[in-house]
């Protein structure tokens, strides 16, 4: 006979725990089983005033119910409490019985302002060393990259910097504009015509591709280990920030973390910098990196001018020697040559400037060691390509899977402060995901 099923519910008697109507194969029901926030409370004690005011929120379970957030891939807060008014699987995870009242979600706003980064930090941290002692990441082999994230503005909110000063120093919209619009060709260069977003100027205009358009973004730099993908570090700069400043600091921060010694790095040809294959030298890390192409914008190219480290001078094609001057650069230092070397040099109509009656070649610190990676990047062998190979699916493969399942693609929040405080709930969120078991 066909059944019936009366909906009508009036009320709800229940027996037992919310645990019993959850699979045990449940992400957050796995994550459970290993995260350990018994520390948080007194860690971030002092941001509480004891003995005044109304009670807050547990500590706990305000981490606990922004990784939920994070591990089911719902980043917005509102979004966040109304998922968890319906989901047994979060209020089980945050230790909420079907009658209480959750949280506002403007308390988690709060928290994250009390606490600041550094303690969001602290519990990324966290999920590192308990990979380590897990055994399922070791810190030897590590992935090096780094990826833009997409500012949380709107295209309307882009201001030129070059305007708003002009408009600053005479009042005159309409002549700030015109003013602007005449000197946007010959200043673009010089970084005097920069677009800026007023609602977010930690934001700043960036692309990963020639090809692209400018967006507001901030950049993510991670470092991944090589055994089973455990995010060893991760950092939020500007979209501006180049990799190459960064990888140093994020490699030292991982030995810091992990208690080991790195053995190889490996990165993209973006990191191919003489100061970033030194820095690794000189921290005996092998470097798996490919070199660039040296870039010719001279009939006689930089490359046939050979440096001579131990008496410290470079030679030109036809042998005359350039000595060092005095003339100070950020990056490097001048070699330059005599006049009268060059005057009867059949090189010289293509080889010096029309103003110029002497050759200078600037030199970038760490150059000998650009040198000894260039001659080692033609003699990798099957291992080297076989770890540049897991570089990319390593580390491109956090990235995607961060943007795709956790919202890291887009800011959620904004300023610097908020967007590291999502980049290192994200890491944390993938981590605990690799630490529990299936």
């Amino acid at each position: 006979m066909l059944g019936r099923k009366e909906r009508d519910q009036l009320e709800l008697y229940m027996c037992g725990s919310l645990r019993d109507l959850l699979p045990d194969d449940h992400i957050l029901v796995r994550v459970d089983r290993v995260l350990d926030l018994s520390w948080l409370r007194e860690a971030v004690s002092e941001c509480y005033s004891p003995g005044s005011g109304r009670p807050g929120i547990d500590p706990e379970v305000a981490v606990r119910l922004m990784l939920a957030g994070f591990l089911l891939g719902i980043v917005h807060d509102r979004r966040l409490l109304r998922e968890a008014q319906v989901n047994l699987a979060i209020r089980w995870f945050i230790g909420f019985g079907l009658h209480e009242a959750l949280p506002d979600h403007s308390s988690l706003t709060r928290i994250r302002q009390r606490w600041s980064a550094e303690r969001f930090r602290q519990i990324f941290k966290r999920t590192v060393t308990a990979c380590v002692s897990a055994g399922i990441a070791k810190g030897e082999v590590v992935h090096v990259d780094a990826s833009l994230v997409r500012a949380d503005v709107s295209w309307e909110s882009l201001a030129v910097r070059h305007v708003d000063a002009i408009r600053a120093e005479n009042g005159d919209a309409s002549e700030a504009s015109q003013i602007a619009a005449d000197t946007a060709k010959t200043s673009r260069k010089s970084g005097r015509y920069k677009k800026v977003c007023v609602t977010d100027p930690d934001a700043s205009m960036a692309t990963n591709g020639r090809n692209r358009r400018l967006e507001p973004a901030y950049k993510q730099h991670g470092v991944v280990d090589d055994v089973f993908g455990v995010i060893l570090d991760v950092e939020i700069t500007t979209g501006e920030v180049n990799e190459g400043q960064e990888i140093l600091n994020r490699l030292d921060a991982v030995a810091d973390t992990t208690g080991a010694t790195i053995k190889v790095a490996t990165a993209d040809a973006g990191y191919a910098y003489a100061k970033v294959f030194g820095g690794l030298e000189r921290r005996g890390i092998t470097a798996v990196i490919p070199t660039k192409a040296e870039p010719v914008r001279s009939k006689v190219p930089l490359r046939q001018f050979r440096y001579d480290a131990r008496h410290d001078h470079v030679k030109c094609p036809r042998g005359q020697i350039l000595q060092p001057n005095r003339t100070k650069i950020p990056h490097g230092r001048f070699f330059a040559s005599k006049a009268v070397d060059c005057a009867g040099c059949d090189l010289a109509t293509i080889c010096l400037s029309p103003s110029r009656v002497t050759k200078a070649v600037v030199i970038v610190h760490d150059y000998p060691a650009l040198l000894r990676a260039r001659r080692r990047r033609e003699q990798w062998g099957e291992e080297d390509k076989r770890l540049y190979q897991r570089h990319r699916w390593r580390s491109e493969g956090f990235h995607g899977e961060a943007k795709t399942w956790h919202g890291l693609a887009r800011a959620v929040r904004r300023g610097l402060a908020n967007m590291r405080i999502q980049a290192y709930l994200t890491a944390a969120a993938i981590n605990l995901k690799r630490l529990a078991p299936i």
